[in-house]
């Protein structure tokens, strides 16, 4: 499969965190690239807790120059998700195996099979470059004592559908579909974005619970309004909630 024009990609044996590598990359690229990393050392997720990396699994970072506001930027979260939706579907997931949870996992068969972590680079009041990293359990998961307490179970694409792909290989179908959907998003804003995620949304019109640092508000995923935020039915309101880790 060939790889997407104007878009750059960098292979590496070992390395840290992909991430950390595009934070020191960034300023010498001359446009989006892909840094794809054999082996991580220091892998991590979200608020700075570890990521297990067993061998042959994917982790890799789209490094990009986005042009607008930080809060149009975050948006690309929906954009990596529906990116690795459609990846897992060209390699022969079935469709319904699949779900998209708020805010930057992918769930094959109710467990979680991949996620994403956005870091933005560059001071002042813009984003000079973006990082999306994503990891991808494509041979192997961690096991449940390596993830955090009532976290969804870890899957593999291998154990959970047989289909077995290297990570470069998964490499290109990521990035072709990152490609295509990048453009929608930069022509057309997020409404077309946000109606495909939703299509596709875990949970969608269950009740869970979003719990940040300081608080858990429970209530029924209602929807992701315009700006990304999960909207949540309680008793009392609904709630808009911009950031939080989701529990069902």
């Amino acid at each position: 499969m060939r790889f997407p024009d104007s878009y750059e990609k960098r292979v590496l044996a070992e390395i840290d965190s992909t991430n950390a590598e595009a934070a020191r990359i960034a300023k010498s690229l001359s446009g989006p690239e892909w840094i794809l990393a054999l082996n991580q050392t220091a892998a991590r997720g979200r608020r700075g807790r570890a990521w297990e990396f067993p061998k042959g699994n994917f982790a890799g970072t789209l490094v990009l120059q986005p042009n607008e506001t930080p809060d149009i930027v975050a948006l690309r979260s929906f954009v990596a998700s529906l990116a690795l939706y459609e990846a897992f579907i060209a390699i022969g997931v079935q469709p319904q195996a699949l779900a998209l949870k708020w805010p930057n996992d992918v769930l094959l068969n109710g467990g979680k099979v991949a996620g994403i972590l956005l870091e933005s680079i560059g001071g002042g009041a813009g984003v000079s470059h973006l990082a999306i990293g994503i990891g991808v359990n494509l041979a192997d998961a961690p096991t449940p004592s390596q993830v955090e307490t009532q976290a969804l179970h870890p899957v593999s694409l291998v154990s959970e559908t047989g289909v077995a792909i290297d990570p470069e290989t998964f490499l290109h179908h990521l990035a072709s579909a990152y490609a295509r959907l990048e453009t929608q998003f930069t022509t057309y804003g997020f409404a077309p974005i946000r109606e495909a995620w939703l299509a596709r949304a875990a949970k969608l019109g269950d009740v869970i619970t979003a719990r940040t640092m300081n608080s858990e508000t429970v209530g029924t995923f209602e929807t992701v309004d315009e700006q990304g935020n999960l909207i949540l039915k309680t008793p009392q309101s609904r709630v808009a909630i911009a950031a939080a880790d989701v529990f069902f």
